[in-house]
């Protein structure tokens, strides 16, 4: 049975010339199916899952923080907010730019700077005493995080052997999953017992340990001289910040003319931008990557995953205690399930896709969420905690299972060169699918919509509309590469 476990073994030094790729050059025996030696590859690992772990549980904490903060700064809430929105916003602007800085440098010594950014960013809250200050050096933060993500999975395929690594690739995301969910309960005690500014500090010492085990563990660097393409990151940066800007202006109350207005400027830089980088040999944004198909279609599978999970988890809080009156603490004990659901599933599901293809898991998965979804739309007429538990265990184990297959395949989709750009493809359109959520959740909830069945309605619609991008691209892959499609791949077969 053939499925979307092609991937892409050509190591030699990668040109960009579509017909050596399309001729699939390079087979098997050239690619390091060994990974890392060990014991290296271990602290490889280590410094990868700390790096991780890091930018995770800064994440969770700060969310917890914002009324605490709020009340110590005299900022209003709605601009505190800022302090989340600024890192997702830099985030989802810088990674594919710094993915293709990665491939101009090297991984090891772009994600190192990342590490070294971020924790030097962490050491200035210590003397930020203003908004506008803290949101500066939380900018920094995100520059640093963004370095170290753009180039994480093309580092840990380098780490892992070929055989092993959907496990690896699973482990990873577990960690960052699970740190996430208990991030938020962490931030609350050091809130009770210390001063605010302590709680950044949490992921200093993570980052510095990440960067001592990584020192001579992390792959070797192997960049290229070409020069770095400063328009096209440029124009990436603008495509992706104009147009979150206008969405989000667009939802929060600001002027709807100014709002489409960016959203059309960001439309029109992007059409310019992508052209432009489809007559690149290295471009920033990978057209090169998603001209196989099953590659474009996996990523906007991978896409709209992302917004179902957003959608989600905003909306349903809101339905839980509006609607049906729970309290925060109740809230909370049901949306812990989802994330504790998903990294198990993600585990096996990384251990699965060694071996099966992972349009196979990414169907089952999307299908399992599918139902998730649909059942959390139509509930008893007095729903019990267990009810919205164990329906909301449903859908996010259908993502776990989706996701570690789908990561796996969208990194060994390009040629060992373009790894980073295949990473960066892939963290930006998860970063894109939640912004797109959050938008959309926040759209429902002004409209009086996004406290009822609504959302997770549009979470199953968009639920299959995902597996049906899985099933084209697993039937596209079983049909081999067009001669006119941009990546060398060869077909494993299950």
């Amino acid at each position: 049975m053939t499925g979307l476990s092609a991937v892409c073994h050509h190591d030699s030094e990668y040109t960009g010339d579509d017909n050596d790729m399309a001729r699939g050059e390079g087979k098997a025996a050239d690619f390091q199916a060994d990974g890392l030696p060990t014991p290296r590859r271990w602290f490889a690992i280590i410094s990868v899952s700390l790096g991780t772990l890091a930018s995770c549980l800064d994440s969770g904490m700060l969310n917890v923080a914002l009324p605490t903060l709020s009340r110590e700064l005299h900022a209003p809430p709605s601009s505190v907010v800022l302090l989340v929105t600024v890192y997702q916003l830099v985030m989802i602007m810088a990674v594919l730019p710094f993915s293709a800085l990665g491939e101009r440098i090297g991984l090891r010594p772009l994600y190192r700077m990342g590490l070294v950014a971020y924790a030097g960013a962490t050491l200035l809250f210590f003397v930020a005493d203003s908004l506008p200050a803290l949101i500066a050096v939380r900018t920094c933060q995100a520059l640093g995080a963004a370095a170290t993500f753009s180039v994480a999975s093309a580092i840990v395929r380098s780490i892992y052997p070929q055989a092993t690594l959907g496990r690896g690739i699973a482990f990873n995301g577990a960690l960052g999953t699970i740190s996430a969910s208990l991030a938020p309960g962490l931030g609350g005690i050091l809130l009770t017992y210390m001063d605010w500014r302590w709680l950044f500090m949490v992921g200093l010492p993570i980052s510095l340990l990440s960067l001592a085990f990584g020192r001579r563990a992390l792959p070797d660097p192997h960049g290229h001289s070409e020069p770095y393409d400063f328009v096209a990151a440029g124009l990436c940066a603008l495509t992706f910040g104009t147009t979150v800007v206008g969405l989000e202006s667009a939802v929060h109350g600001g002027s709807r003319v100014a709002a489409a207005g960016l959203v059309a400027i960001g439309v029109v830089i992007g059409t310019f931008f992508i052209r432009r980088e489809s007559r690149q040999a290295k471009p920033v944004f990978p057209v090169d990557i998603l001209k196989y198909r099953p590659v474009a279609l996996t990523t906007l599978a991978w896409f709209a995953s992302a917004v179902v999970s957003m959608v989600v988890l905003v909306t349903l809080p809101f339905r839980l205690q509006h609607q049906y009156h729970y309290s925060p603490l109740d809230v909370g004990i049901v949306l812990a399930a989802w994330p504790f659901a998903m990294a198990v599933a993600a585990l096996v599901s990384g251990s699965l896709s060694d071996r099966i293809s992972a349009g196979i898991l990414g169907a089952v998965g999307l299908a399992i969420t599918a139902i998730g979804t649909m059942l959390l739309a139509f509930l008893p007429p007095d729903p019990s905690q267990f009810d919205f538990v164990w329906r909301m265990m449903l859908a996010s184990i259908g993502i776990g299972i989706f996701n570690s297959p789908t990561s796996r395949f969208i990194v060994l989709s390009a040629p060992r060169p373009r790894a980073a750009a295949a990473g960066g493809l892939s963290q930006t359109s998860r970063l894109a699918g939640q912004t797109v959520g959050a938008t959309l959740s926040a759209a429902l909830l002004a409209m009086g919509v996004g406290e009822g069945s609504v959302p997770p309605l549009i979470s199953c619609a968009l639920s299959m509309f995902a597996l049906l991008c899985c099933l084209l691209a697993w039937r596209a892959a079983a049909r081999g590469p067009a001669t006119d499609e941009a990546v060398a791949t060869e077909l494993t077969v299950a």
